[in-house]
């Protein structure tokens, strides 16, 4: 073993790999099924994470991903501690205020998840019942949004659906509010839940970015390229095993959101 090899192992040992190897440091609420989570060898795979690797790819830089509860992933990228976020992060214009997107590539609507016995079968059933949300996500804006239309009795706060979903089991909640397409694919072979509302948001997901961030005009037309490919599509139907729909923004090329 050379001397040239021996100091590079020293160096990887003395610092992290994060400090150094990675071109793009890529923030993620890891644990967001199918968006981004750790498979049975602890690698973290999912539908953003491969959207972002073959975006990285095409620019020819290298990425690491960092495991970031999803309320630290706006100021990961505001102090530049993240160069990417990504965990199903919706645009809005509160955001765009202090953050930058790329165009999005997803769209989506939050849903209400119960256990089947509950009884519980929309909205309207949640009066004095404790309703669980992320902590910072849509589902929770929309819950302080229309408290009083539904009078919630309390509103418990998680970083991520799966601890939410045991929670929802043992009965700390009556509800879950939460994005659709997570909770569909969570629950897809637990017989125990269900989803008993479609809460329609109209959202559309992207991966986040400091604003005035060097990449995001180049990542931006990397992703404009792969939709034209098919690729984000074929990511769709690998992850959530259906068509994207042709009309969406995982198929069409559209504007950044500013």
């Amino acid at each position: 073993m050379n001397v040239k090899v021996l100091l590079s192992m020293a160096v990887a040992t003395a610092f992290s790999a994060s400090t150094w190897a990675a071109d793009w440091t890529v923030g993620a609420n890891v644990g967001n099924v199918p968006w981004e989570f750790q498979d049975a060898k602890g690698e973290i795979v999912g539908f953003e994470v491969d959207v972002v690797k073959e975006v990285a790819k095409r620019a020819g830089k290298t990425v690491e991903f960092v495991n970031i509860p999803f309320n630290g992933l706006f100021s990961a990228v505001q102090s530049k501690r993240a160069d990417i976020a990504i965990s199903s992060i919706t645009i809005t214009p509160k955001r765009l205020e202090s953050v930058g997107f790329a165009q999005p590539y997803y769209d989506s609507d939050q849903s209400l998840s119960v256990l089947a016995k509950s009884g519980i079968n929309g909205l309207k059933d949640m009066d004095g019942k404790v309703v669980g949300v992320d902590t910072g996500s849509t589902g929770d804006m929309w819950v302080n949004a229309h408290q009083a239309e539904y009078k919630f009795k309390e509103v418990s706060r998680y970083e991520g659906l799966s601890p939410a979903m045991l929670d929802l089991a043992s009965g700390r909640m009556d509800g879950y509010i939460s994005d659709i397409p997570a909770v569909l694919y969570y629950i897809k072979d637990k017989p125990q839940y269900k989803v008993v509302a479609k809460i329609p948001t109209g959202e559309k997901y992207s991966l986040m970015h400091a604003k005035g961030w060097a990449s995001a005009g180049q990542v931006n037309d990397i992703i404009s390229t792969m939709k034209k490919e098919g690729v984000i599509a074929d990511l769709h139907k690998k992850w959530f095993g259906a068509d994207a729909d042709p009309e969406s923004s995982t198929v069409k090329v559209v504007d950044v959101l500013k």
